[in-house]
């Protein structure tokens, strides 16, 4: 038996939001990447590069240059393709397998809560990522209107 609504009146709201959320997710989890891939890759929003190299050497990641340039391809590219819904499923995934590693290489140095530096910000993101790749792309996205089920 499926569960009835408490105010039956919001059903439609409810029907209605529940079409959108999975689009919405996918697109949000894009839009935070693109921007953390920009910076890696340009040095665009006052990035420090030599910082970068820092802490990705810290994390042990060598060379740097190229795990920087992997992991900023995979967040910026991989998040334009989550925000236009295109090859969902596989992006998606290796968002979260980029967020783990995130969460695995560095900020569980700063224990669990994100405010100082933990890695419950990581993990977080990488679940919303997760979640993506179990929905799919949904039908607001060019995977739709091509037919696509990956």
């Amino acid at each position: 038996m499926d569960p009835q609504p408490l105010f039956s009146q919001l059903a439609p709201l409810y029907a209605a939001l529940d079409a959108l959320s999975g689009p919405l997710l996918r697109i949000a989890v894009g839009a935070f990447l693109i921007p953390h891939g920009a910076l890696k890759l340009t040095g665009w929003f006052g990035a420090d590069l030599a910082g970068e190299h820092d802490v990705f050497g810290q994390a042990g990641l060598r060379p740097t240059g190229v795990w920087i340039s992997v992991i900023g391809l995979i967040q910026f590219v991989g998040g334009i393709l989550l925000v236009l819904g295109m090859f969902t499923r596989p992006v998606a995934l290796a968002e979260t397998v980029m967020l783990i590693g995130t969460a695995v290489c560095w900020t569980r140095r700063g224990g669990w809560f994100w405010h100082r530096g933990g890695m419950e910000y990581s993990l977080l993101w990488a679940l919303a990522a997760f979640v993506v790749f179990c929905q799919g792309s949904g039908r607001f996205s060019i995977d739709a209107l091509l037919g696509w089920q990956l």
